[in-house]
């Protein structure tokens, strides 16, 4: 004996139900597209991308003392470059 077969409405894998309460965004609801990418230009392009590797005492030091600690260590670098420099240049004279 054949057993019978009955139809079954096909199984919904959608998550697309349709809520009264939250109705979908539109064009108008959003507003035009924003496209932002990376920060732009630099005010002055004289920065250099690079990789340096630091110890991670070095870094947790600079990191320590707030936001900016690129630049910080930046400027201590600048302070050894310019101490380097007149020392040559006192060595150079003698």
């Amino acid at each position: 004996m054949k057993h019978a077969i009955t139809l079954k409405s096909p199984k919904t894998t959608s998550n697309k139900r349709i809520d009264p309460d939250n109705p979908p965004w539109s064009e108008e609801m959003l507003g035009p597209p924003v496209l932002k990418r990376g920060r732009g230009l630099q005010k002055t392009p004289t920065k250099v991308l690079t990789t340096v590797r630091l110890d991670a005492d070095v870094i947790a030091f600079f990191k320590a003392q707030g936001r900016g600690y690129q630049t910080r260590i930046n400027d201590e670098l600048r302070k050894v470059v310019k101490k380097n420099q007149t020392t040559r240049s006192t060595r150079s004279r003698t």
